[in-house]
């Protein structure tokens, strides 16, 4: 495992035809202007717990996935796909402290990264951007509530079936090849 390389690309107009949620030409000039592109391989940690933030990763293709570690174990929170970013990186970076989670490239994944300092601007702005960020909250809050459900009241069989049917269908597969500790990191 190593950390990405930060190959500070410029964004041009093209990202728009995969970035569809913001709409006004004044806040994707600003994206241009602000933005840069990050590439990261399959293993790459982009973000560690208690890293500093002062920017924001919005994934343009790939999956990052986002956990916690306590005791050697790992909490899987969430995953972030194409189109969206990662809110407890966005929290940090809006709220000025230090990453609560790590974020780590599944597949090679291509990140369009934006200083901390133009989210709140933004958001005042421009309707699209803060459409963006609200969505980004409430769509991870949703996914808490379902996996704090599931962990609380699913069996652990149906939710390794569940996750196993997910992964194969995600992946178009019938064989998943998985470990043990791997399995228990995904489903807590």
């Amino acid at each position: 495992q190593h950390h990405a390389g930060w190959g500070m690309m410029k964004p041009s107009p093209e990202l728009f035809k995969t970035l569809k949620s913001f709409t006004e030409p004044g806040l994707q000039k600003e994206i241009i202007k602000n933005g840069s592109l990050a590439q990261a391989n399959k293993g790459d940690i982009l973000i560690k717990e208690g890293q500093y933030l002062n920017f924001l990763p919005i994934v343009i293709k790939g999956r990052i996935r986002v956990f916690q570690e306590k005791d050697d174990r790992e909490i899987l929170l969430y995953y972030v796909s194409k189109g969206e970013t990662c809110m407890m990186s966005l929290s940090s970076a809006y709220f000025d402290y230090h990453s609560k989670a790590n974020g780590i490239a599944m597949e090679p994944t291509e990140l369009l990264i934006l200083p901390a300092m133009v989210i709140a601007e933004w958001q005042l702005k421009y309707p699209s951007w803060n459409r963006f960020i609200i969505e980004t909250f409430k769509s991870r809050y949703d996914e808490l509530l379902q996996s704090f459900g599931n962990v609380t009241f699913k069996p652990v069989l149906a939710r390794i079936k569940e996750y196993l049917s997910d992964k194969a269908s995600s992946e178009n597969t019938k064989k998943i090849s998985i470990s043990h500790q791997t399995l228990a990191n995904e489903i807590g």
